[in-house]
């Protein structure tokens, strides 16, 4: 049998580290903004092996991250830690690690955790001179709780409920009053998966994320919506043998916060605060989730731009060694994140070691030589 699969690509969503010079970057750039940013960045290596299209991979410990209903196809205990050198060409003390358990307890019932932690290095403040007021420790952590059932055979629901600390900043800085910030937020998500006629086909849709908004300063006047994200994805895979499996990927995903709106510009050439295209963001967590599909100051077109789509496929040999290879792209317009992936993986009796590489394919594009590690430990 003859398949033919096109991949598009896309890319692992920036880090866009939050704060109130924002606004005025909005009004440069179309590039959709979020706080708590960190909740984006995959921390499986298998997952960024395969260009971030991993809701069509086989279930494991990991995948909570991508889609919390996986966990029902999983095997009955799971545990695994990642690590990640983040923007280690910036900053070498900027890192993220990652822990995830899950535990069956029936066969229709799993229950899953996980704790991801951001060291962001330190953060200078200086005051309008330049001089230096303090140095500070930045970083966030988010805690997860996930219940997923099942459905029948081949489909299951999960909801996953998150507490998230974001610690950017504690004290007056040129009179703004900056402090840590707490937030709640909640996944949904369903999966399926199914063989049939020796091929395994799965599809999966999360929205995560969805939550309280961030509010770094008592004095600012702007929140920041978290990063509440659609992920539409599948797999298939061609099963030659029961040891033996090529899986082909493909993931899309879209923002679902206010697109920044396009404002009026003066005689003197000074952005205005009133709006000339788009729709006010300064709006709730509900409008924000239902408008989002249709709030872009370019219409269509540039709504259409800030869906990224990734593609990705995976080799298993033996159920021993996998190759993972995947393209994740982003418009220049929203971001301009493209880049390939390579992974591999060597799964030891009931462990698993992944590692992956990223390799940037467009200019302006920050994260550079990003490499990751994931140790797992199952029990069928």
């Amino acid at each position: 049998m003859k398949t033919l699969v096109k991949t598009a690509s896309a890319v692992l969503i920036l880090l866009c580290l939050v704060n109130y010079a924002k606004a005025q970057l909005q009004n440069q750039y179309s590039t959709v903004t979020t706080g708590a940013a960190f909740l984006l960045i995959s921390p499986d290596a298998r997952n960024s092996g395969v260009g971030e299209a991993g809701t069509g991979l086989t279930s494991d410990a990991n995948s909570n991250f991508i889609n919390g209903a996986k966990l029902s196809f999983a095997n009955k205990t799971g545990v695994s830690v990642s690590y990640v050198p983040w923007m280690m060409e910036i900053d070498k003390n900027l890192h993220l690690g990652n822990l995830n358990a899950y535990h069956r307890l029936n066969d229709k019932e799993v229950i899953g955790v996980s704790l991801r932690y951001f060291d962001q290095g330190n953060i200078n403040f200086r005051d309008e001179s330049g001089g230096l007021l303090q140095q500070y420790n930045a970083n966030e952590f988010a805690i997860d709780g996930t219940y997923s059932r099942k459905f029948g055979d081949n489909l299951a629901i999960a909801l996953t409920g998150r507490f998230i600390r974001s610690d950017l900043g504690n004290g007056t800085f040129n009179g703004l009053q900056v402090n840590p910030v707490n937030a709640y937020s909640a996944d949904i998500s369903v999966y399926s998966e199914k063989t049939l006629n020796n091929s395994r086909y799965a599809w999966g849709v999360s929205l995560t994320n969805i939550g309280t908004k961030l509010k770094y300063s008592s004095g600012a006047t702007v929140e920041s919506f978290l990063p509440m994200n659609l992920r539409i994805g599948g797999g298939y895979t061609l099963l030659k043998s029961k040891s033996n499996s090529l899986t082909f990927l493909v993931d899309v995903n879209k923002l679902m916060v206010p697109s920044p709106p396009r404002y009026k510009v003066d005689a003197n050439g000074i952005t205005t605060n009133e709006i000339e295209k788009g729709k006010d963001p300064t709006r709730s967590v509900p409008s924000a989730l239902f408008t989002s599909l249709f709030d872009a100051p370019g219409g269509f077109r540039e709504e259409i731009s800030e869906f990224t789509i990734a593609g990705g496929m995976e080799f298993a040999y033996m159920n021993q060694f996998f190759l993972r290879t995947g393209y994740f792209y982003e418009d220049p317009d929203k971001g301009n994140r493209q880049h390939v992936s390579v992974g591999l993986g060597l799964k030891v009796k009931t462990f698993q070691f992944d590692m992956s590489y990223v390799a940037p394919t467009a200019r302006r594009y920050v994260l550079r030589n990003g490499i990751k590690f994931t140790l797992s430990y199952a029990i069928d």
